[in-house]
């Protein structure tokens, strides 16, 4: 099968619950950063609680429904690594997040989505994992914290001279490199299973 005809069976089959809630969240992105940027922190806040939502509700509904497609499994972890890419940015440019950690986490998932073409050029599907999947889940905590970063700062309540949503933040950022490796090595074991 060539590129293009991976590319057609890419988009075979798009119109499902699961694929129509992926693709409202790729629309909630830009929505998001719109809002945040112009001050509007709570309405903010709630695009990302609710693109959140449709990115547990998709999973779910897809394996329920069973409409688990191509287009799903590409697009839905597209749009949680953009969702909270572009969330984590936002709260870098008004110095809530460490541009470190953003750099880190932005370095990952660059690699990771090129892993990602690689392995679909070799017809090897690698599911996320657990540590992963708890990554996500801590990176949405600590975004939704970090909503609330002025408040802890203005009521002291620190750790290690750290608010709780940068402690959870470096956390995450563990996890998710920690996700990455576990990617690596089952990526290989697929491979050397397909020569």
């Amino acid at each position: 099968m060539n590129l293009k005809e991976k590319i057609r069976k890419l988009f075979t089959n798009v119109w499902t619950i699961p694929n129509v809630l992926t693709i409202i969240r790729l629309i909630l992105v830009p929505v998001f950063v719109v809002l945040f940027l112009n001050g509007h922190k709570m309405a903010s806040l709630a695009v990302f609680v609710a693109a959140s939502l449709t990115d547990m509700l998709d999973g779910y509904l897809a394996r329920k429904l069973n409409q688990i497609t191509d287009f799903g499994k590409l697009f839905d972890p597209l749009a949680d690594k953009l969702m909270v890419l572009s969330a984590m940015v936002c709260q870098g440019i008004v110095g809530v997040f460490p541009w470190s950690a953003i750099i880190i986490v932005a370095c990952k998932e660059l690699f990771m989505v090129i892993g990602g073409l690689f392995m679909l050029k070799k017809d090897v599907v690698v599911y996320s994992n657990y540590v992963g999947k708890a990554a996500q889940v801590c990176f949405i905590a600590s975004l939704i914290l970090a909503f609330f970063h002025d408040k802890f700062e203005a009521g002291n309540i620190m750790l290690w001279g750290m608010t709780p949503d940068i402690i959870l933040l470096w956390i995450t950022v563990a996890l998710a490199l920690c996700a990455m490796v576990v990617y690596i090595v089952e990526s290989v074991r697929k491979i050397r299973q397909n020569k």
